[in-house]
């Protein structure tokens, strides 16, 4: 069993098979083929508006080149400290927008607030032509901490943000599993809310290096927009002669719901995770179980114990109590679930048993 992270599972079965189904006979290279033709269609029916959908690889090239499209070169985009583009990005953002700076924002939970939005932006003078200027606002959904923005949520900080000029981007490599919690439709939590580009994310949740960025049309995009958007993708090494495999992945997803049953898995063995290790005393959540994503609180040598079992849980923080995360997949066994959690309570039993001081 390992709980390291959802990108240490495989390939999803119904993935694959898409896969093969589009690796017999020719077909058009560079997105010339039937498959990705269809993208923007089949897209357009998941989020019940009008998109453009643009295969990349990486989730990271997905959010620095939607961002490029936000913000200008002597921009800012506003994001949570603990978020991707902020943590784990090495600087794409800041190198696609030609030096965008992104403004970090705190926020309980990884999460902004349109209030902390609002005082973040009153405390601030902008000063043409001497201070970068508002360009735009970032989401993580679900976020670093594995919370969630609600619909409502996102529409409070797009309110705020539209009142400063500043347009709404959503990094959705979780997105899935944000959906698969709120219940509500994709389009409740992205374009009606007022996100404007979303970074669909796909690899996480059973697919092979296929992410994607969604324009939707009803936004302030327009087609020159999206014929930038193929060249700044063109120069940025993301362009597939292959595009048909990624586009069969992304397709595949979109069918049947079958994003939403694999990311619910993924939820609901996190749930059981955050149930059966809550019940073991001295172990508590630093976060809410919103996701597939949890953090539990536990003493050093529990969380020593735990490391020790090689089971790819590992600290997320350098302080006292421990704070470690544990990530479940598509996949997760409801037997490597009950396994972690049985193993935890005997190492904490253990700690706990009555020790007899005496010599001989």
């Amino acid at each position: 069993m390992n709980f390291g992270s959802d990108n240490i599972a495989g390939v999803a079965p119904e993935i694959m098979a898409a896969i093969e189904r589009v690796n017999n006979g020719v077909a058009a290279p560079y997105g010339g083929d039937g498959t990705s033709g269809a993208l923007d269609e089949v897209y357009s029916n998941l989020f019940e508006a009008r998109v453009r959908v643009f295969p990349v690889a990486t989730g990271t090239a997905a959010n620095a080149l939607a961002l490029a499209m936000l913000c200008p070169p002597y921009g800012s985009v506003y994001c949570h400290a603990m978020s991707h583009i902020a943590t784990d990005e090495a600087g794409a953002p800041e190198f696609y927008t030609g030096g965008g700076k992104l403004m970090l924002v705190e926020g309980n939970a990884a999460k902004i607030s349109a209030d902390g939005l609002e005082a973040t932006l009153e405390t601030e003078v902008e000063r043409f032509p001497h201070s970068v200027k508002r360009a735009a606002v970032s989401l993580s959904q679900a976020t670093e901490a594995g919370t969630v923005y609600t619909p409502d949520e996102v529409g409070a900080l797009n309110e705020v943000g539209q009142a400063r000029g500043l347009r709404l981007h959503m990094d959705g490599a979780r997105l899935a599993n944000a959906v698969a919690q709120l219940g509500c439709t994709p389009a409740d939590v992205t374009w009606r809310a007022g996100v404007e580009v979303l970074s669909f994310g796909a690899t996480k949740n059973g697919a092979l290096a296929a992410e994607a960025v969604v324009f939707f049309e009803g936004s302030k995009f327009a087609a020159e927009d999206f014929e930038a958007f193929a060249w700044r993708r063109k120069r940025a090494g993301h362009l597939f002669s292959k595009m048909r495999f990624a586009a069969a992945q992304l397709e595949a997803m979109a069918t049947d719901d079958l994003w939403l049953r694999l990311a619910g898995n993924a939820n609901r063995m996190a749930a059981r995770l955050a149930a059966g290790l809550t019940e073991i005393p001295g172990v508590s959540l630093a976060y809410p179980r919103q996701a597939n994503e949890l953090f539990i609180v536990l003493g050093e040598k529990l969380a020593q114990r735990i490391e020790q079992a090689d089971v790819g849980a590992h600290r997320w923080n350098t302080g006292a109590p421990v704070i470690m995360r544990l990530v479940c997949a598509f996949n997760t066994p409801q037997a490597d679930v009950n396994g972690f959690v049985q193993m935890v309570r005997d190492f904490a039993a253990g700690e706990n048993a009555p020790h007899n001081d005496e010599t001989c």
